[in-house]
């Protein structure tokens, strides 16, 4: 039981070729190094789960490596600080204390500040002086998930790095790799559903995919078995309904959505999953930005198909309409009845727009 390590930890990049999605600044950080133009403050910016840390905790290493023994425990140039937690003007003050000290060995000691943001202004005030003239071998990495929180004083000494989301496919590609490390057999979609719900952060992604290996049977990861355990609806309840309401089909529409309660799925998740449906039938619609559907190659078949089956027009109506549904669904008395009416007005859309070019014709 003790020797299982989470594969979020046990797959942390080590060099810089092995970081996923941040190519444009991995590559930066390495001709930094290698041309000698290291500078002293780096500002680490992005959403959760994509790299900040890991990428701090390489440059650090990187920068040392030549000046170390083989094997050398770099804990003794690594320093790393939660502001979280230590936001104060004395842990600054402890913090600037330390800088002063030189390495004993290698040529930099790296300050690694995590969560920077939550400095109170006098502790960003104290470290002020430090940031701007640091000793020759300091190096200070900051790292912050809310860059619009940090002083413009402090943004002006650092260079500044900006975090991208790391996309689905190139999640998919790392899982992949993991799956096949660890013996196991995935199925394609599950895979995409994974790194939808990741929502670009790579630990997230690698934390849902321990609890499906956890929860899978047999080696195996299956798109329902990811589907039941993260209590997300179906693809196919989305073409149903949408189906329905293209024939103008009420009885089914509710009949549908019955069977969506009654399966334990909140009526505001499914407005909401129908919302994004509608999205991506409008994506798919148009070859400029079919790029932008990010689904496996057999579900984006299915949108194909069936955004050819409803207009523009249709779609960005039903959008509106779903839009104001959510908007008020928590102030709604009878939220069930709030989305019924939402689904009547949706299959009674087509005929609406029929009836109005009829007009606009005759």
């Amino acid at each position: 039981m003790g020797s299982y390590v989470v594969s979020a930890r046990k797959y942390r990049p080590e060099t810089f070729d092995t970081v996923v999605g941040q190519g444009h600044i991995t590559e930066t950080l390495v001709n930094e190094i290698t041309t000698d133009r290291l500078a002293q403050a780096f500002l680490f910016c992005g959403p959760r789960g994509v790299g900040k840390t890991t990428c701090a905790r390489i440059l650090a290493k990187e920068i040392n490596k030549n000046s170390v023994p083989e094997g050398y425990d770099y804990s003794f140039n690594i320093f790393e600080l939660d502001a979280a937690s230590n936001n104060s003007v004395d842990d600054i003050r402890a913090l600037t204390e330390q800088v002063r000290i030189p390495p004993q060995t290698g040529d930099y000691k790296v300050y690694i500040i995590d969560e920077v943001h939550m400095l109170s202004s006098a502790a960003f005030n104290a470290f002020l002086k430090t940031l701007e003239e640091p000793p020759k071998y300091a190096i200070f990495i900051l790292a912050t998930t809310e860059k619009h929180k940090i002083l413009p004083t402090i943004l002006s000494r650092c260079q500044v790095f900006n975090f991208d989301r790391i996309q689905i496919p190139e999640i998919i590609e790392y899982l992949k790799g993991i799956a096949a490390d660890q013996s196991l057999e995935v199925e394609e979609e599950a895979l995409h559903i994974i790194a939808q719900k990741a929502d670009g952060a790579m630990r997230d992604a690698l934390s849902i995919f321990d609890q499906m290996a956890s929860f899978g049977t047999e080696g195996k990861i299956t798109y329902q078995e990811v589907i039941d355990n993260l209590n997300i609806l179906d693809y196919d309840y989305y073409f149903k309904v949408v189906d329905f309401f293209s024939e103008g089909d009420i009885s089914n529409v509710l009949v549908l959505f019955d069977e969506i309660q009654r399966n334990g799925f909140d009526g505001q998740l499914f407005i909401n999953g129908l919302a994004n449906h509608f999205r991506d039938l409008l994506v798919a619609q148009n070859a400029s930005s079919q790029q932008l559907l990010e689904k496996s190659k057999e579900i984006a078949g299915k949108y194909h198909k069936q955004a050819q089956a409803v207009s523009a027009s249709f779609i960005i109506n039903a959008i509106n309409i779903l839009g104001e549904t959510d908007v008020n669904y928590k102030a709604s008395r009878n939220q069930r009845l709030h989305v019924e009416l939402c689904l009547i007005k949706l299959a009674s859309l087509q005929h609406a727009i029929d009836v109005t070019k009829k007009k606009s014709l005759g």
